[in-house]
């Protein structure tokens, strides 16, 4: 998809009648494209090209990539500096915030910095608990959830105002999102529970893995049901599963899903599991594809991240198009130099 007003990699686009923000992602769903999103695993690193090196496996595969924050309460480089190196060379980042660290004066700096840097896309989260992550010492604030952190971002960008009433002189738009959608635990409670969301604000909607497409289908009957797919936007998560991971194939199995369940029997089968967990997850998206408004999906691909490519490419859900990607990044690699 290529869009008549494209700048050069980093420079503002122009905001389109009807949008939020001046983002490329925004452009896609808005245009009706199935949109494909992938996480970007932060660097244990202060160097910039940790970060692009990671970027370049999804470039012309993906519209946008997810920076995480803190995922699994384990600390890396922040999700705003990622976020903020990224859009440097042009990618469309979404920013997630998790409401596990800061506190709302926090994370309302957090918001405008970002979108002074010209990150145009947010994700609000919860966050896991300390105590799964590398520093179970460490004093938790949430001090709001999720709900509430759409609210006060949405008072930002709609009405120019911090939580506290005090005006603010300028806000770039940005499209804001929630996650932790899962459909496949009582799918009609959840799409109230989505409704919600939508009301407080969300724009667009990434979900944790699905392998349970027959409940899927249920969920978004009952989305559509609500009015919800004419506010937001719902992209479903999958991955190239693996055996032995706790939270993916092999807990929906023993869940009795039964899909999850022949997925489970094939990748242990499977002279070469990587690749049947390609497969799988292929298979996924392609069904995903024709699922009524399934908007696009967000593959979360824990280090897998370099397949991420291969699975798209041959899904064949981009339909001949080729989302954004640079043609010639303007950082390369830190000079160095030894004393």
């Amino acid at each position: 998809m290529k869009f008549e007003d494209e700048p050069v990699p980093g420079y503002p686009l122009p905001i389109r009648p009807g949008h939020t923000s001046p983002g490329r992602f925004e452009r896609v769903l808005r245009a009706g494209a199935f949109a494909v999103t992938a996480e970007l695993a932060p660097p244990d690193s202060a160097d910039p090209e940790d970060v692009y090196r990671r970027a370049r496996v999804f470039e012309g595969y993906v519209d946008a990539i997810n920076a995480t924050d803190g995922s699994g309460a384990n600390c890396h480089m922040s999700s705003l500096a990622v976020c903020a190196l990224l859009t440097r060379i042009g990618h469309a980042p979404v920013m997630q915030i998790s409401c596990r660290d800061r506190n709302r004066i926090a994370i309302q700096g957090d918001i405008l910095g970002g979108a002074a840097m010209g990150v145009c896309n947010m994700l609000c989260l919860t966050g896991d608990g300390v105590q799964a992550g590398d520093h179970p010492q460490a004093m938790p604030v949430f001090d709001l959830d999720a709900i509430s952190l759409l609210n006060i971002a949405c008072n930002l960008r709609d009405h120019h105002r911090f939580e506290s009433g005090r005006k603010i002189s300028y806000a770039r738009g940005y499209c804001s999102g929630r996650r932790r959608i899962r459909p496949r635990r009582r799918p009609q409670h959840r799409a109230l529970r989505l409704a919600k969301k939508v009301a407080a604000g969300a724009q667009f909607v990434q979900t944790q893995y699905c392998f349970d497409l027959e409940r899927l289908r249920v969920f978004m009957r009952a989305v559509e049901d609500l009015g919800v797919l004419e506010r937001a936007f719902i992209l479903v998560g999958g991955r190239p599963a693996a055996l032995g991971e706790g939270r993916g194939v092999d807990a929906h199995a023993r869940a009795g899903h039964a899909r999850a369940g022949r997925d489970h029997r094939a990748l242990a089968s499977a002279g070469d599991q990587a690749r049947e967990g390609r497969n799988l997850c292929v298979e996924l998206i392609q069904e995903l594809h024709t699922i009524k408004g399934v908007s696009g999906v967000h593959v979360m691909a824990y280090r897998q991240e370099e397949s991420v490519a291969e699975v798209i490419e041959r899904s064949g859900v981009l339909g001949g198009r080729r989302p954004w990607r640079p043609e010639a990044p303007p950082f390369g690699s830190l000079d160095r130099k030894t004393s």
